[in-house]
This record gives C-alpha cells, structure tokens and sequence, in this order.
C-alpha cells in the first residue's frame, strides 16, 4: 500500500494528491483554474471544491480566461443558481474580476506562469516535512505574492490562498518526507 501525506485518505482527494498537487504547472489556463478553485475554496474543505470541480469547469467555460473575464451580469445570475459550484457572490465576481486582472499580467509578463513562477525564481522549493501539522498556512513568499497580486487589482487571494495555490502548481513540493510522492 502506498504511504501518502495524511490528508489524501479518500476519493476525490487520493487521486488529486498522486497525479497533480505538487506537480509543477506551468500551462495558463490550469494555472487560471487553480487560481479560481482555491478562491473559492476559502472557508471550505478542498474535497468540497475538488467534488465540484467538473461543475465549475462547465460553469466557467473550461477555465477560458478570456471567456471568463467577458461574463457578464446575465453569466453571474446563472451561477448563482447552479447547484454544481458554490454560489457565493463574492466568490463568483472575484473569478470574473481575477479573470481581467490575469489578462493584464498576461499582456505584462507574456503569460502568467512567467509572472507566478518568479516569485520562486522559476524552479519549486521543496520542503523536508514530517507531518501535515509541519506544514505552514502561509510563508514570505506567499505573502508577497498575496501583496502584489492585490495590488494588481485580484481579490481572494490572502497569503493563506496563495500558499495553497503554489502547493498545487507545484511552486512548493509539500509532501511529506514518507509519501511516495516525496521527492528528494
């Protein structure tokens, strides 16, 4: 049986952990989709996200970041009754205004993996930890991100947000050190 960081226990978050959180992302649009789902995921459990995943792939035009950042008033009425997303206003204008806000470090930086990945100068840091209580909500780096990407205009991205969105794309390899998915 393999041994894996103690959050991943069950389905959907078994197969999340072995084939993508921690894998360096470097594609746009997934770097767009993490950057929706981990806001929206603020105040829930990542397996409530990771079970309406498919909901807001369909909800949110397959993480088409131009798309997105078109949805008007009529798109934002819509999701407020699919049942398949969480239906949080607040979280659901972020997604659109973070979808603009993207475009525009797009444009600056010629896509936002050049811009995010600078943050750990371009290659993932990979932490030693022995259990998931070793693991910090925030670092420096995520409150740096968290501080510019405010200042660009983002919004649900607080320090905490950051972090969980660099372990996800792989800007941070925080496996714990007896998972199979450690890597030394």
């Amino acid at each position: 049986m393999k041994k894996r960081c103690e959050w991943a226990k069950d389905e959907p978050n078994i197969t999340y952990h072995d084939k993508e959180w921690g894998r360096p992302q470097h594609n746009d649009q997934k770097l767009f989709e993490f950057l929706i789902l981990e806001g929206a995921q603020a105040g829930l459990s990542w397996s409530t996200i990771l079970k309406r995943r498919d909901g807001y792939r369909q909800a949110f035009s397959d993480f088409d970041v131009v798309m997105v950042s078109k949805y008007t008033q009529k798109h934002i009425k819509k999701l407020l009754k699919d049942e398949s997303i969480i239906r949080n206003k607040l979280k659901i204008n972020s997604a659109i205004n973070n979808a603009k806000q993207f475009l525009k470090i797009q444009d600056e930086f010629s896509s936002f993996d050049n811009y995010i990945w600078r943050f750990v100068n371009y290659k993932p840091i990979k932490n030693k930890f022995k259990k998931l209580s070793d693991l910090p909500a925030t670092t420096e780096i995520s409150e740096k991100l968290s501080q510019d990407l405010k200042k660009r205009g983002f919004n649900f991205v607080g320090p905490t947000i950051c972090y969980a969105l660099m372990q996800a794309v792989g800007m941070v390899n925080d496996h714990t050190i007896h998972c199979f998915r450690y890597q030394k």
